[in-house]
């Protein structure tokens, strides 16, 4: 059976291969395979980390580096991208590059600071960047976007006037929010965030409560910080007049989502529909005869805002393989979605897999094809 047309459009394996990598693997062994195949390469991000390198693979753009601040108060290079042919010169902003979970030493929930990524949106501004994408997956923070507003000029007093630049434990500290000093280039400029979460600001759903355990915060930890969370959702009310206690996707990134919808005015849009867009996916479905995607674990959460889930909300009736670390879905789940998972570590350990991962993504997409030819 020959495939005349095959998309390969995996997201990265967290910590072992990027998107683009793991899409080069499995775009060679399709090759090998089916060489008369017609390929499209489109290595995916849902607005977390390797978002930049993926919208840059997809619409190109030149990558620029800035001095910034880390999550944990320590100076780092970061890197944007400015889109090529983009008369607005669109910036392309990731906030893992600046204030992500692997850009500090050890984990830090408490104090934790976006101050880096509202550096690297004036590192932008100063290029003259007027749109921004702003990919704010795995953050390190719980700052609520404070951190990156008191990059940006606004202040923040305590109840004796002090001014501060408040992190997870001291937002419940916030007493005043000055928006006067905020650069002055932020309102002539057009956020939108690519986002891969819903979650609200505070609450048993929101920030602290759900993502703080996976930035170490303990059960107490995550009591101090939803109460943060909440006094901050409060003081943006009363002072700016801005409600965002129950918007979806507030609390993304430790609350930045609310951050920047409060004070840079942005827009929240799923990252990984963004990134189709870019790639022009659905022009590409009505004769494409399979979609292989991939991540580090497919589960229930993939289902929910992340690549694979874009992914078939525009597949139509095409056939989905998702070569896969791990798939920790039941087998009729699947099926019903038109997805075929098949796993990197079968038949191996985990760490077996992961000591060599391109390897063994190279094996089982090798495997996968053979059911072709069967």
């Amino acid at each position: 059976m020959k495939r005349r047309k095959v998309i390969i459009a995996p997201d990265s394996f967290k910590g072992t291969l990027t998107a683009k990598e793991a899409t080069d693997i499995i775009a060679d062994e399709v090759s090998a395979a089916f060489p008369e195949c017609s390929i499209i390469k489109m290595p995916i991000a849902d607005g977390g980390e390797g978002s930049v390198d993926a919208i840059v693979s997809a619409i190109g753009g030149e990558i620029i580096t800035a001095s910034v601040q880390s999550p944990d108060n320590r100076l780092i290079e970061a890197y944007f991208a400015i889109a090529d042919n983009d008369a607005d010169g669109t910036a392309i902003l990731e906030m893992a590059q600046s204030s992500g979970i692997t850009k500090q030493l050890g984990l830090n929930p408490m104090s934790s600071s976006t101050y880096g990524f509202g550096q690297l949106i004036l590192a932008a501004l100063d290029r003259g960047a007027r749109k921004f994408k702003l990919c704010i997956g795995g953050s390190a923070t719980t700052d609520g976007g404070s951190g990156m507003a008191a990059a940006l000029g606004v202040k923040f007093l305590d109840k004796s006037g002090n001014c501060f630049v408040p992190c997870g434990e001291t937002l419940c500290d916030i007493s005043e929010i000055d928006t006067s000093g905020i650069d002055k280039r932020i309102a002539d400029s057009e956020f939108t965030i690519m986002c891969d979460v819903e979650n609200p600001l505070f609450g048993e759903n929101g920030a602290a409560y759900i993502y703080g355990p996976q930035k170490g915060a303990s059960k107490e930890q995550i009591i101090i910080l939803d109460a943060g969370l909440r006094r901050y959702g409060t003081a943006l009310q009363a002072q700016l007049g801005k409600n965002l206690d129950t918007i979806p996707g507030a609390g993304a990134a430790g609350g930045l989502g609310a951050g920047c919808i409060a004070f840079l005015g942005a827009k929240l849009q799923s990252g990984i529909d963004a990134i189709l867009e870019l790639y022009s996916f659905t022009e590409h479905i009505s004769d494409t005869d399979l979609i292989i995607t991939g991540e580090g674990k497919l589960d229930s959460q993939s289902f929910q805002g992340k690549v694979i889930s874009g992914i078939l909300r525009n597949a139509e009736a095409v056939p989905v393989w998702s070569i896969c670390g791990i798939c920790d879905c039941d087998s009729e789940f699947l099926r019903k979605k038109n997805v075929t998972a098949f796993e990197t570590s079968e038949g191996i350990t985990i760490e077996e897999s992961l000591k060599a991962p391109a390897k063994h993504l190279k094996r089982t997409a090798q495997k996968a094809l053979q059911k072709i030819h069967a």
